[in-house]
């Protein structure tokens, strides 16, 4: 590209502006400009498909090709004019220019005038956002890190072309172009916002919700975001939005980008290779984290949208679910039965089945007329209980006899439709309204209905659900109105086709804005007005499993993958799944093991049992009518391999705990993918079919069925088996390991130090058990490894300071051999 490059943070001389700028480029706007590789085309009909006259009428190249997914028939020529930016000006915290377009677009409602703002936060972190000047637009209402000044140095550089305008960020060193917007012309339309960047390699993960691989396909692909009710399957935007994509470089390098904008959306990726962001409103606000390592990319991301939070230890045990346990007593014969088959349970759990008529915040008089007390005695066994809660609000029912209806009409905390009345649609209980969590009151509402809820029951968690919003009629029992928020020009490849298809009218209002704008953040608000609430109400440790997600989501709750199938391509997807919600700042995740839909079978739920118990979040959950997946409802042989995993997950509790405040405390993932540990090495990159537990322990799952042997990918150096009976030197090599039905292969990397615990029957008495020690030592004899412990259940004990942490190190350690046999009393312990 043309011009000099300068470091973005460069003092705002005269001098230096000059030298951001980059002059426009000589064109012809003839032949010579359609002359694009079909690798590099950028779509000039995003919104129909076009015939050439049309095509060639917006200025644009037509070349037909194939069917199918491949370069786009109607394509930008090289140079096409959209904005020029002028005045570019210094400013305390970096630039800021204004952007005018020079040529009419074939947009409707197209903004002519743009201001840019360029912002060198850190000296790894650069933020820049295109507004309109003239009009305030909706942004995202996510809080995000006030920085005043400029950062001194930086790892990036900075180049603004002039016309077309454009962004080039590069590193410092080596010069390798990250984010390169010249590409393809900006668009700024009301409600169609697209721009275009290059890629530095192909190897592009991120961009969630979606059943895929660790790293995407950047051959003519479309991920789309916008939240949906949408059992698991490839190709369709599902339960969360995470506008966030971290890409890895040649060397071992990474670096990340964030959109902040909560609005439909498509992310096209292009085999040049190149991405373009596609949505339907806001501004386009983003971040860019330079690393330079790919665990220094999520720490960055997660300085922006938050750490996660600290779950209660007991939030890491065995968690366990039906819809179909429809009577306290079913459910009580549940946990019964777990405790006779010497299975470990912390949590019991509760579909809709407790409620009277599927409505929120009441119980079934009749078949859980106990429920009260099943809770209590479930606490004093040691357990914890948590119940599904549903947003959709029961309004059916004659005034003065559903008080969280009543209570929420008069207080004002429903969406509202087009007549300012509120949205009724429908859901499990039929006529529902959807409470409005953007709604300072709908928190003191929502609260209070915990609150009274707890009274009668004492849980603790909250499992919400169908919180996309789903809604079982397209938009509202009365339809939605016909304007450009239900109609908008640009519709993303949403499932169903329209932005209401499966959820709530577009364009009905809340209290921040229209859902049009909000609709992907509603699972997130839903879980912070949650999280509140049971910290008010129980004074501990909130505990929040959401299905809908959006970026920062991480800060307030825990995320399963909703209602994946009972078969072996969910099982292998769940990996993926759970690395990228580490990623995204969620680690504590998990799917359904076993499965939730369908059937499952005795090998599948072994095998799912032992993956799952290295899931952060493990929780078996089945559907009603299929069949039982109870470990204990299966073979001898079957049941005490799901035993073995479960004390094997247990034993690990206090590692994984720690993991989880380091989370906390500094932004790291818990469960890890290899390319996170061993960026250099370039074979880790697309492995996902194995996770790491911080740096030191390597999961190697069967995910095939009739398999009796596994082969995982060791990267360079020595890696032991936690049983005891193997020693791995890699070079960096795909090792075949032995891998029975009743038995998950897992390695200690050596230089690490692992504490354990006895396992027991729940974590409230495995808590009480002894101690040891893993140390798996490199050749030259040296390890480390730390603790974190407190209470387990506490709110915030590590700001207040009430925890301890223990740091372990081994030097010079005489070598001699000792094995742990499984599940006998530890050898190396203290009491």
């Amino acid at each position: 590209m043309p011009g000099l490059r300068v470091a973005a943070a460069a003092a705002a001389a005269a001098a230096a502006l000059l030298a951001l700028l980059v002059p426009a480029w000589a064109r012809s706007p003839g032949a010579a400009g359609c002359e694009v590789p079909p690798s590099g085309r950028f779509d000039c009909g995003p919104e129909r498909l076009l015939a050439r006259a049309d095509c060639e009428a917006r200025g644009c190249c037509y070349a037909p090709a194939g069917p199918g997914p491949g370069p786009p028939w109607c394509f930008f020529p090289r140079g096409y004019r959209s904005y020029r930016a002028e005045n570019l000006t210094a400013t305390a915290s970096g630039y800021t220019a204004r952007l005018r377009r020079v040529a009419a677009s074939f947009l409707p409602g197209d903004v002519g005038c743009l201001r840019l703002d360029v912002a060198l936060e850190t000296p790894t972190r650069l933020r820049f956002t295109l507004r309109d000047p003239a009009r305030q637009r909706y942004e995202v209402p996510l809080p995000t890190p006030r920085v005043s000044g400029r950062a001194a140095s930086t790892l990036y550089g900075l180049e603004i072309s002039q016309d077309p305008f454009g962004l080039v960020v590069y590193r410092q060193r080596g010069g390798r172009v990250l984010l390169n917007t010249t590409v393809a012309p900006l668009f700024f339309a009301d409600q169609f916002l697209q721009i275009s960047t290059s890629l530095p390699s192909h190897f592009i993960s991120g961009l969630g919700e979606h059943l895929t691989p660790l790293f995407l396909d950047t051959a003519w692909t479309r991920v789309t975001l916008w939240n949906r009710d949408m059992a698991p399957v490839p190709q369709v935007n599902l339960y969360g939005s995470h506008p966030f994509y971290l890409g890895m470089e040649d060397g071992g390098l990474a670096h990340g980008v964030f959109l902040l904008n909560s609005n439909a959306m498509d992310v096209l990726l292009q085999p040049s290779p190149a991405l373009t962001w596609r949505t339907t409103g806001g501004i386009l606000d983003f971040y860019v984290f330079l690393g330079p390592d790919p665990k220094s990319v999520v720490r960055q991301y997660l300085d922006v949208v938050g750490f996660p939070f600290m779950p209660p230890y007991w939030g890491l045990g065995f968690h366990l679910c039906r819809w179909g346990y429809s009577s306290t007593a079913i459910t009580r014969e549940v946990v019964a039965n777990m405790s006779a088959a010497r299975f470990p349970l912390d949590v019991q759990w509760n579909d809709l089945d407790y409620m009277d008529a599927k409505r929120d915040f009441t119980f079934n008089k009749n078949s859980f007329k106990d429920y009260p007390e099943m809770v209590q005695d479930f606490h004093q066994r040691g357990l914890r209980y948590i119940m599904i809660v549903d947003p959709g609000i029961s309004s059916s029912g004659p005034p003065g006899t559903y008080k969280p209806y009543d209570e929420g009409l008069k207080r004002g905390v429903f969406i509202r439709n087009a007549t300012g009345q509120p949205l009724i649609g429908k859901v499990w209980p039929g006529p529902t309204a959807f409470p409005d969590f953007t709604n300072p009151e709908a928190h003191e509402w929502w609260h209070d209905m915990v609150k009274d809820f707890h009274d009668q029951v004492p849980f603790d968690g909250m499992w919400i659900d169908m919180n996309e919003p789903s809604n079982f009629v397209e938009g509202s029992q009365d339809g939605c109105p016909n304007n450009s928020l239900e109609q908008p020009p640009y519709v993303p490849g949403v499932f169903g086709g329209r932005l209401q298809a499966g959820t709530i009218c577009a364009s009905s209002q809340q209290f921040l804005s229209s859902h049009y704008n909000l609709h992907s953040l509603y699972g997130l608000t839903e879980a912070i007005a949650s999280h509140d609430a049971l910290l008010r109400v129980r004074g501990k440790r909130p505990f929040v499993i959401s299905r809908s997600t959006f970026a920062g989501h991480g800060r307030y709750a825990g995320h399963w993958t909703g209602d994946v199938s009972s078969d072996w391509e969910q099982l292998y997807y769940s990996v993926p799944e759970v690395l990228l919600f580490n990623l995204f700042g969620v680690p504590l995740v998990g799917a359904d093991i076993c499965g939730f839909l369908g059937d499952t079978s005795e090998e599948l739920c072994v095998r799912w049992t032992q993956l799952g118990a290295f899931y952060p979040f493990m929780r078996n959950h089945n559907d009603h009518g299929a069949r039982p997946q109870e470990p204990y409802a299966f073979s001898p042989a079957a049941q005490a391999a799901m035993r073995n995993a479960l004390r094997l997950r247990y034993s690990l509790l206090p590692f994984l705990y720690t993991l989880f405040h380091r989370a906390h405390s500094t932004g790291e993932t818990v469960a890890r993918p290899l390319f996170l540990e061993f960026p250099e090495d370039p074979n880790t990159w697309a492995v996902d079919r194995q996770l790491l537990w911080g740096g030191g322990l390597l999961v190697t799952p069967v995910l095939e069925a009739g398999k009796t042997k596994v082969s995982g990918y060791f990267p360079a150096g020595t890696w032991y088996s936690l049983t005891g009976d193997s020693t791995i030197r890699s070079k960096g090599q795909w090792i075949l390991l032995p891998a029975p039905l009743d038995t998950i292969n897992v390695h200690v990397r050596a230089g690490h130090i692992l504490p354990l615990q006895e396992p027991a029957s729940s974590t409230s008495e495995s808590r009480g058990k002894g101690m040891a020690l893993v140390v798996a030592l490199t050749p030259d004899g040296f390890a480390r490894g730390d603790l974190f412990w407190d209470d387990g259940e506490s709110w915030q004990t590590f700001e207040k300071g009430d925890y301890t942490e223990i740091l372990f190190l081994a030097t010079n350690v005489l070598r001699v051999p000792v094995s742990l046999p499984m599940w006998e009393p530890f050898v190396i312990s203290w009491s």
